[in-house]
C-alpha cells in the first residue's frame, strides 16, 4: 500500500500557556482524579481500574455506581502507552491522515450530527424605491436531515480541498431509520460517498459488528482494514462533571477490542458542568479525557486514540451553548497544548459559531476559531466546515465558505521559504531587473505562482458595488455537486447489502449511480 498522506498544514505552534502553566494544569487534573475521584456507572470499567490499582468502592445511587479514585502513576503509566502516531485510512490511499502529537500537522474535517439542513435558494426581488431595480436576495429553508442529505453532503465534502476527513454533519432521520439500524445506514451512505476518511459515534453497541465487516468489505478484508483503517469512532465516555456513562463505556470496550482508532472526547460546558473560569475548565476536560484514555490503554495496551477535546461556554441568560465567544479558543488552545505534552494525537475543535444562517456574523465567528486552532498545531480539527446555531445546523453553502476561509489560513500560516539558495536566487533576480529598461518584476511572477507561493484572490469576490459572496459560492457548489461521486464497485455495494441487515434500498441504487 502507498504510504502517501494528505498534505495538511504544518504550523509554528502557538501556544498560551507556559511550561509552569502546563505542569499546574496537569497537577491539578490529577488532584482531581484521586479526590473527588470519578462516577464510573459501568462495572468492567470500574473493575478494571481496580485490578490496576484504583481505589474504587460502590456508591449509593439509584443506578449501579462505583466511586473510582486514581492514583497519579496509574494515569502516567497508562497514558505514555497512548501511541504518539495514529494513521486514519481512507477509500483512496492518497486520502490518509498520519497524525503525529510531536508534529503539529493539521488537518480540517466536518462533524456535528446536526438535525436540520439549510438550504440556500437566491430569489429575484424588486426594489421598493426603484421599480426597475432587481435585487437577488438568499432564502433559507430548513429541511429535517435525513440518508439522501448526508450522502449529498459526503459527495459535496469529498470535493472540496481543504476539508481533510469526514465526520457525518447530519443526523438522519428517516421514518425507517431506527436505533438498530442508524449506524450501519449512517456509515454507509458516508462510507459511499466520499473517498476520504469517515469518522462517526455508536449509536449501539450492538451495531458495531455490521459497521465493522461494510468496512471490512470496502477496505478488501480483516488485516487490510488494520493497515488502512477508512473508519474510526468517537466515543464521549463521560457526561460531565466526571461520570463514566456506562453504554458508552461498553462501545470503548467493544471499539478497543477490534483494534480501530477511537476518540475520547469530552465536551464540558464551562459555567454549568464544568467552572466556567479557564483553569478549572481545562483541568476538569483534561482529567475526564486522561481517565478515558487510561481506560483505554488498560482494555488494550497501545490502542490507538486521540485526545478529544471538545470545551464550550454556557451562555449566561438561557445555558445554551456558546461558540463565538473568546473563552472557547482559550479552553481549546489550552487542551492542545496538554495533548502534546501527553504526545497524543489532539482531536479539537473550530469553525463553530452562533449565527443561525450564512452572513457576516457567521464570518467573523468562524474566523477567529478557524485561525487560532490552526496556530495552535492540533491535529485534527473537527466541526471546521458548514455549521450554523452552533452545532444545530449543517448548510452545504457555508461548508464551501468555510472551505475557502480555511484555504486563505493555510497560506497565511505556511512555513516561509527563506534560505540561502533562496535569497541567492532572488538577488539574482533583483541584479537582472534593475539592469533591463523595464525594471519590472512581472514577467517573472508565474515561477512563483508554479511554486505556490502566490495565493488567488477571493474565489467569491465582489466585481462592483454589490456583495453576492452567497450567490457566487452557490454557483460554485453546483459545479462541484455536478461533478463525478467517488462511488463503491457495484460488486462491493451487492455483498455489504446482502451481509448487513437494515440498510435503506434507496441507499443502494444511490451507491451505484454516476453521479
Amino acid at each position: 500500500m502507498t504510504k502517501s498522506y494528505r498534505e495538511g498544514i504544518l504550523v509554528k505552534p502557538y501556544e498560551r500557556l507556559n511550561r509552569d502553566q502546563v505542569k499546574w494544569l496537569h497537577e491539578a487534573s490529577l488532584s482531581i482524579l484521586a479526590d473527588p475521584g470519578i462516577w464510573c456507572y459501568n462495572e468492567r470499567a470500574a473493575k478494571l481500574f481496580k485490578a490496576h490499582g484504583a481505589k474504587i468502592w460502590e456508591e449509593e445511587s439509584g443506578s449501579p455506581c462505583w466511586r473510582v479514585r486514581f492514583p497519579a502513576g496509574l494515569i502516567k503509566q497508562a497514558v505514555a502507552k497512548a501511541p504518539a502516531r495514529v494513521v486514519l485510512g481512507a477509500r483512496n490511499p492518497e486520502n490518509r491522515l498520519l497524525l503525529d502529537a510531536e508534529v503539529p500537522r493539521v488537518y480540517f474535517g466536518s462533524g456535528s450530527e446536526a438535525n436540520i439542513w439549510i438550504e440556500t435558494e437566491m430569489e429575484d426581488f424588486v426594489s421598493v424605491r426603484e421599480g426597475d431595480v432587481t435585487v437577488r436576495v438568499p432564502r433559507f429553508t430548513e429541511l429535517r436531515g435525513n440518508t439522501a442529505l448526508l450522502s449529498r453532503a459526503a459527495r459535496l465534502c469529498d470535493k472540496l480541498e481543504h476539508l481533510d476527513f469526514f465526520i457525518r454533519p447530519l443526523n438522519i432521520q428517516d421514518p425507517e431509520i431506527t436505533p438498530e439500524n442508524h449506524d450501519v445506514n449512517k456509515f454507509f451512505a458516508s462510507l459511499s460517498n466520499t473517498a476520504k476518511h469517515v469518522q462517526a459515534g455508536l449509536t449501539k453497541v450492538e451495531s458495531l459488528k455490521g459497521v465493522v465487516r461494510m468496512a471490512e468489505l470496502i477496505a478488501g478484508g480483516s488485516q487490510a482494514l488494520r493497515e488502512n483503517p477508512v473508519i474510526s469512532f468517537i466515543a464521549c465516555v463521560f457526561k460531565s462533571p466526571l461520570q463514566i456513562v456506562d453504554d458508552t463505556a461498553e462501545k470503548v470496550f467493544a471499539i478497543v477490542e477490534a483494534g480501530l482508532p477511537l476518540v475520547i472526547s469530552s465536551s464540558p460546558q464551562g459555567g454549568s458542568s464544568a467552572p466556567i473560569q479557564e483553569a478549572g475548565m481545562v483541568a476538569q476536560i483534561n482529567a475526564e479525557i486522561l481517565a478515558g484514555i487510561t481506560l483505554t490503554q488498560l482494555i488494550r495496551e497501545g490502542a490507538p486514540v486521540l485526545y478529544g477535546s471538545v470545551p464550550v461556554r454556557a451562555r449566561l441568560d438561557d445555558l445554551h451553548d456558546l461558540y463565538g465567544c473568546p473563552e472557547f479558543n482559550q479552553y481549546n488552545i489550552d487542551c492542545v497544548q496538554l495533548a502534546r505534552c501527553y504526545k497524543i494525537p489532539c482531536y479539537s475543535t473550530a469553525g463553530v459559531g452562533d449565527a443561525k444562517v450564512p452572513g457576516m456574523q457567521a464570518a467573523f465567528e468562524k474566523l477567529f476559531t478557524h485561525l487560532y486552532m490552526t496556530m495552535s498545531g492540533a491535529q485534527y480539527i473537527h466541526y471546521a466546515f458548514g455549521l450554523l446555531d452552533r452545532t444545530n445546523s449543517f448548510c452545504p453553502v457555508q461548508a464551501v465558505l468555510d472551505n475557502e476561509q480555511i484555504g486563505k489560513i493555510k497560506h497565511c500560516l505556511r512555513q516561509p521559504k527563506v534560505g540561502p539558495s533562496v535569497v541567492e536566487d532572488m538577488l539574482k533576480t533583483v541584479k537582472k531587473v534593475m539592469s533591463s529598461s523595464y525594471r519590472l518584476y512581472a514577467r517573472h511572477v508565474r515561477k512563483a505562482m508554479h511554486a505556490g507561493d502566490v495565493s488567488r484572490p477571493y474565489r467569491f469576490e465582489a466585481k462592483g458595488l454589490e456583495d453576492k459572496v452567497l450567490e457566487k459560492a452557490l454557483d460554485y457548489m453546483a459545479k462541484l455537486e455536478a461533478g463525478q461521486a467517488p462511488c463503491l464497485d457495484p460488486s462491493t455495494v451487492d455483498q455489504i447489502f446482502k451481509e448487513t441487515p437494515g440498510l435503506l434500498p434507496g441507499l443502494r441504487q444511490s451507491a451505484k449511480q454516476d453521479k
